[in-house]
């Protein structure tokens, strides 16, 4: 293989990750972050300091690799799409970014597709919400159609009373804004995905997701599911990712509902928070096999090698400032026990700060060493 240069947007905990299995290949790789001491500026060799909004910081980023990524979606697509008209390589493409980016345009083009997602529509107007009450009922889930993440840009209204309230708490006619009819899913469930240049696609196991304020809490693999939703969940990832003609990395999150029908939610272009456990549980990690795809190298296995529980670290309540982890010499005490700190300098209540996988031959112990590490592991200031 030709050394490559790999830039990536975005100096996160992802693009630590997907550094750290690069490496092992002796890439050279260079960031675009607004914050010096970002998880990744430890471990790369080129760090370009600028906003991720910054078209002159990107265009440099552009002209001193050979391939840029980025590991989330909150960035300038317009000079991204310019630089690929230009010839510069850029995986996922801009334009799939782009769309993306915009849930309304997302979920249209899905739906366009013959993708199943929930009914949805455009909102303009107070009134326009309060329409759509009567034709979805409530509850009801108010969105922003661009920026939002970790229920950030999400209003759930439960009765006709709130519908004002959550119109001017999403910016009202400020904002670009849409709703959706609430899914009553009984299972979250992703699967994370890869496609190569030359188009093809591999899937990792079913994840089952447990959100909590609409933050991730746990992921357990594999999803506590039949056989039929499980192989309907992986079929449609395939059809998904069929249709995005996307490079890298994608997670297709997913409801299941009480007659195991399978809506598609959201999709992320990049790795994900749910995939985290392809580290320690699988051949090959959504890290190492988004670097595989994005540099044409042909892509890894992804059978789970056994039963996973993974856990986000969120900063505690009650804590804000200098992050410190206490409990690590106790959990790495278990067997098959993977802490991850990502090296983010402070913590806040619920910042996601890190991640611990667990492994068992038996999931239902698996679930049970994960309750006793979430007592173990915190972190405070």
């Amino acid at each position: 293989m030709i050394f490559k240069k790999i830039g990536i947007i975005g100096g996160g905990q992802l693009g630590k990750m997907m550094i750290s299995e690069g490496k092992k290949l002796g890439l050279f790789f260079a960031i675009l972050d607004p914050v010096t001491d970002c998880p990744c500026s430890s471990m790369v060799d080129r760090h370009i300091v600028g906003d991720f909004y910054d078209r002159d910081k990107i265009r440099s980023l552009a002209e001193e690799t050979d391939v840029i990524t980025y590991e989330f979606e909150h960035i300038d697509a317009d000079i991204l799409m310019e630089l690929e008209e230009e010839g510069h390589t850029i995986y996922p493409s801009p334009g799939t970014l782009k769309m993306i980016q915009d849930k309304f345009q997302q979920k249209s083009f899905l739906q366009s597709q013959g993708i199943p997602v929930s009914a949805f529509q455009r909102v303009k107007s107070v009134q326009d919400l309060q329409k759509s009450t009567l034709q979805y009922g409530f509850p009801l889930l108010l969105k922003s159609c661009r920026g939002g993440y970790d229920g950030k840009g999400n209003y759930v209204i439960k009765n006709a009373e709130e519908v004002s309230t959550a119109y001017d708490a999403l910016g009202g006619s400020a904002s670009e804004l849409m709703v959706e009819a609430f899914v009553p899913f009984v299972k979250e469930v992703s699967v994370i995905a890869a496609r190569g240049i030359k188009g093809e696609i591999k899937v990792y196991p079913l994840g089952e997701n447990i959100h909590e304020n609409n933050i991730l809490k746990t992921t357990i693999i594999p999803a506590r599911v039949s056989k039929e939703v499980e192989e309907k969940a992986k079929a449609l990832a395939m059809e998904t990712m069929e249709v995005l003609k996307g490079v890298g990395i994608f997670c297709i999150e997913m409801f299941v509902d009480k007659n195991n029908h399978l809506l598609v939610n959201e999709i992320a272009p990049r790795p994900h928070n749910s995939g985290h456990y392809t580290i320690e549980a699988c051949s090959t990690s959504q890290f190492a096999q988004h670097i595989r795809a994005i540099l044409g190298l042909p892509l890894g296995e992804t059978a789970l090698l056994k039963p996973a529980v993974m856990i986000n670290l969120l900063g505690e309540k009650g804590y804000e400032g200098r992050a410190k982890l206490v409990g690590t010499e106790k959990a790495l005490g278990l067997p098959k026990v993977y802490v991850h700190f990502y090296g983010k300098s402070v913590t806040a209540p619920e910042r996601k700060m890190g991640h611990i996988t667990i492994l068992d031959n038996n999931l239902p112990l698996a679930l049970k060493k994960a309750e006793r590490v979430k007592d173990m592991v915190k972190v405070i200031s």
